[in-house]
């Protein structure tokens, strides 16, 4: 039975056997001695997204007392959750984002990781621990933001949507030009998106028809 370790856009943690392109965690243990989930999802507000090899580390999955060791299909899928790039492992795509999002709410320099914590958690998820979502135009959205579309989480990829899974992406459609969207990812994630920001795609995204 695979673990209980895989986050999906809508920030959920499940069980499945596909395997994703990045790790990260949410700040400590949320598992027993038996490597089971609680109820807790989160342990502080520091969500991070990682690479899954750093410096030949290897780490016992879900080891008693240590974080929990979650992953992503790809980052995209990371930052619609609410994670933000690693300072440690990732640390020149994470200086990126930072510089980024101080440009974006007017600052200069780089933002602090604890400052965008503090905005993310808000962003991400509310008080009764359930995804926090917002409405933008279609037209304002950029390629990797993450929208809900009929009960479905979809990728925006220029001009379509293609739907998330947990071994990929799968079927592709249009991208309504009309209207408005309700979007998965943070807002302030967006924005730094828009601003210019690359997250790494999972390859399916690039073949689905």
């Amino acid at each position: 039975m695979p673990l209980q370790n895989r986050v999906t856009p809508e920030g959920e943690i499940i069980s499945t056997a596909a395997r994703g392109m990045m790790m990260g965690n949410r700040g400590g243990a949320l598992h027993d001695a038996h490597r089971r989930l609680g109820r807790r999802r989160w342990i502080n507000r520091q969500w991070i997204c990682c690479r899954l090899d750093f410096k030949g580390r290897r780490r016992q999955l879900m080891a008693p007392g240590r974080y929990t060791e979650l992953f992503f299909l790809d980052e995209a899928t990371a930052l619609a959750a609410g994670h933000r790039p690693c300072f440690e492992c990732r640390r020149q795509d994470a200086l990126r984002f930072a510089t980024l999002w101080a440009t974006i709410h007017g600052s200069e320099g780089r933002a602090t990781a604890g400052e965008m914590d503090v905005a993310l958690q808000a962003e991400r998820v509310t008080a009764a621990g359930t995804k926090v979502t917002h409405t933008a135009a279609w037209v304002d959205l950029p390629t990797a933001a993450f929208v809900r579309r009929e009960g479905t989480a979809m990728l925006i990829l220029d001009e379509h949507l293609v739907a998330w899974s947990s071994g990929g992406y799968a079927a592709r459609t249009k991208k309504p030009r009309h209207g408005k969207a309700e979007v998965l990812t943070p807002q302030s994630i967006v924005a730094v998106i828009a601003a210019g920001y690359r997250p790494a795609l999972h390859p399916s995204a690039g073949i689905v028809q």
